[in-house]
């Protein structure tokens, strides 16, 4: 009997003694995702200067 016989393609293969999930995220992924915070953080500061500017004017 051949493997081919006894050959599931819809069941993942499991490797033996590997870790199939990555321990650490992209550096790229962790660069851009601070980036996004940084950014954020300053469009609200300024929403929030011309909001607090407007009502008291």
């Amino acid at each position: 009997m051949s493997d081919s016989e006894h050959y599931d393609p819809l069941t993942p293969r499991v490797r033996e003694n590997k870790d199939t999930h990555e321990r650490k995220m992209p550096r790229g992924v962790v660069i851009r995702l601070v980036a996004y915070l940084v950014a954020g953080h300053v469009v609200a500061a300024f929403l929030f200067l011309l909001f607090t500017v407007a009502g008291k004017g």
